[in-house]
């Protein structure tokens, strides 16, 4: 069965690489939002967070994965993720952005498709050839395609595969580049990656927003883009179960605050781009602390311990980041090892289906 665009990738923005950048100057203290001041390096030498850096070789395409998700690649067609593929390059606003930056096609410029559209390597070359993809996501499938659908045999279906197996397939696929969304951690970092905007020319020359403002993980992710077909066997796109929801929740708040101090790191001049990511940070830190007066966490507490004291101004990127990285360690095992059933107090938080994102 083949798809319109189907042959996708998505090159997202190499946070690691930006710990290169020359020192932020110290001209100015540009904001300090509810984060009072002491530095925090803990973890500055010993960054492992951002999202995997892609290889566009490695990309299968959605022909590939719907031989066995046939009905989550149909409903990624029904998304704004597809759609920007035919649609964003048209749009007024986009080309007035593209003018601001002397940019004359943002279908062949990396700043604009790193986070709207999706390279493949073709003959050698990175072309753009569709929107935001399931690759995107779950990272290039090339070398964990196999071990994906391998579940314990040739002839041993999904509702065969023997618990231990299944624990093995995961681990392993995750340790070939998969996104596996058995660590929501894992997708959700990919989702912020886009949607806090790290690029400070983009916002402050280009007019750009410095990320989705009203984003939320629980209410973006439960709406269109929403493919929980596995569960049923295909049939039915099943919701998320609340249990599922309240750790989604969490994990969105502490990857928020994050993506929020990574991007403050960034910046170089009192401007939209810095000025808009710090009071970001302190939004979410305000939200994360509402969490823990609520369940009380060791892991939510770790990520607000983070932060704490440390400092958003220029020239303070070391600490900074050094903060984020702590925050992302304890969101990673809180993915990993919360349990759901003791976050039941979050539920007034979440956001109704009212709310999700259509």
């Amino acid at each position: 069965m083949s798809f319109p665009g189907s042959k996708y990738y998505r090159i997202n923005f190499k946070r690691r690489c930006l710990r290169a950048f020359a020192p932020l100057c110290e001209v100015c203290f540009f904001m300090v939002v509810g984060l009072c001041a002491s530095p925090l390096a803990s973890f500055a030498e010993e960054s492992t967070t951002g999202p995997m850096i892609p290889d566009a070789a490695k990309i299968v395409g959605s022909d590939e994965c719907a031989k066995c998700h046939e009905n989550e690649v149909k409903q990624w067609m029904q998304t704004p993720h597809f759609a920007t593929f035919e649609e964003l390059h048209r749009k007024p606003r986009a080309k007035e952005i593209a003018d601001k930056l002397n940019v004359s096609s943002i279908k062949r410029n990396k700043v604009c498709t790193q986070c709207h559209y999706t390279l493949q390597t073709q003959e050698g070359r990175e072309r753009v050839v569709a929107g935001v993809s399931c690759e995107s996501c779950h990272g290039g499938a090339l070398s964990w395609l196999k071990l994906h659908a391998d579940y314990g045999g040739e002839k041993v279906t999904r509702e065969m595969e023997t618990p231990t197996h299944r624990e093995k397939r995961v681990t392993d696929s995750i340790a070939q580049g998969m996104n596996n969304p058995h660590n929501v951690y894992l997708i959700a970092r990919q989702c912020y990656d886009c949607h806090t905007v790290p690029n400070e020319k983009l916002v402050n020359v280009g007019g750009h927003l410095a990320g989705s403002a009203e984003f939320e993980l629980v209410a973006w992710s439960q709406g269109k883009v929403r493919h929980n077909f596995a569960r049923t066997g295909g049939k039915v796109n099943a919701s998320t179960t609340p249990e599922e929801l309240r750790k989604l929740y969490v994990v969105g708040v502490m990857t928020d605050l994050e993506y929020s101090l990574r991007a403050v790191a960034m910046a170089t001049e009192k401007a939209s781009f810095g000025i808009t990511s710090a009071q970001r940070a302190a939004r979410m830190k305000k939200r994360l602390l509402e969490v823990q007066n609520l369940v009380n966490d060791p892991l939510v507490q770790q990520a607000l311990d983070a932060v704490a004291t440390v400092e958003l101004r220029l020239g303070n990127q070391m600490a900074i980041n050094a903060a984020a990285d702590a925050v992302s360690k304890a969101a990673n095992e809180f993915a990993l090892h919360a349990d759901a059933a003791r976050l039941a107090p979050v539920d007034p938080l979440l956001p109704q289906p009212t709310q999700y994102k259509n």
